[in-house]
C-alpha cells in the first residue's frame, strides 16, 4: 500500500488524474491482477475500464495507512543516522513530524539540530505528554536500546522503529519495526556474491 501511494503522490505531481492497474502495474512492478486483489481488499475504489481516480485513490489510501492525520515523532539517538533522520523532509510530506530529539552525550544535550533542541532522555516521559507524541525512531547504539525501548514503553509509547542492531523485547501491544542496515548490505552482497559464483 505504502508503495502504491507513493507511486500516487508522483503521478498526482505529473497532472495524471485516473490511472488504471496496468499503469500501476508497470511502475511499481506488482502484477496488475495483484493490484487490484490488494486494493480490493480494502474496498471498491476504481471502474472497469475507466481505472482509478489518482487523487480519490490517494486519499483512501491515506486513511488506510493511518497518515491522513498528523502523528508526532520523537527520535532518540542524534548520531550521524539520527541528524539524517531529523533533516529528511520525507517524514513532514507523509504526515510524520518529528517534534522532539533526546540523546544521553552531554555533548549534544542543548544543540539545536534541524529546529529542535536535543533534550536529555531523562525528560522523555515529560514531553511525550506535553507534546502528544506517540511514534519513535531509536538510533541508538545496540548496548543502550533495551534500556531506551522500556523507556519509551513506560512513557507512553506504542510503536517504535528501531535502527539499533539488536533485536529487541517489548510488551504485548508495542509494536516494534526493526530496520538493520548492515544486513540489508549483507543482502546485497550475498546476491552478488551468488551471482559471481553462477
Amino acid at each position: 500500500m505504502s508503495t502504491y501511494l507513493r507511486t500516487l503522490g508522483l503521478e498526482a505531481a505529473s497532472g495524471t488524474q485516473s490511472i488504471s492497474s496496468a499503469r500501476l502495474s508497470e511502475v511499481t512492478g506488482f502484477t496488475a491482477a495483484q493490484i487490484r486483489r490488494d486494493l480490493a481488499n480494502f474496498g471498491h475504489f476504481g471502474r472497469r475500464g475507466v481505472g482509478y481516480s489518482v487523487e480519490g485513490l490517494r486519499l483512501e489510501l491515506r486513511a488506510i495507512l493511518g497518515v491522513d492525520i498528523e502523528w508526532s515523532v520523537a527520535l532518540i539517538g542524534v548520531g550521524n543516522l539520527g541528524k539524517a533522520l531529523l533533516a529528511y523532509k520525507g517524514f513532514n510530506q507523509m504526515g510524520f513530524t518529528i517534534a522532539a530529539a533526546f540523546d544521553n552525550d552531554q555533548r549534544k544535550v542543548g544543540s539545536t539540530l534541524s529546529g529542535l533542541t536535543v533534550e536529555p532522555i531523562s525528560k522523555l516521559a515529560e514531553r511525550v505528554r506535553e507534546l502528544g507524541i506517540q511514534l519513535a525512531i531509536m538510533t541508538t547504539p545496540a548496548e543502550a536500546a533495551q534500556e531506551v525501548l522500556d523507556s519509551l514503553v513506560a512513557s507512553g509509547i506504542r510503536a517504535v522503529l528501531n535502527f539499533a542492531p539488536r533485536r529487541l523485547r517489548a510488551p504485548e501491544g508495542v509494536q516494534i519495526s526493526n530496520v538493520d542496515l548492515t544486513i540489508e548490505v549483507e543482502y546485497l552482497s550475498h546476491s552478488l556474491s551468488q551471482r559471481r559464483l553462477s
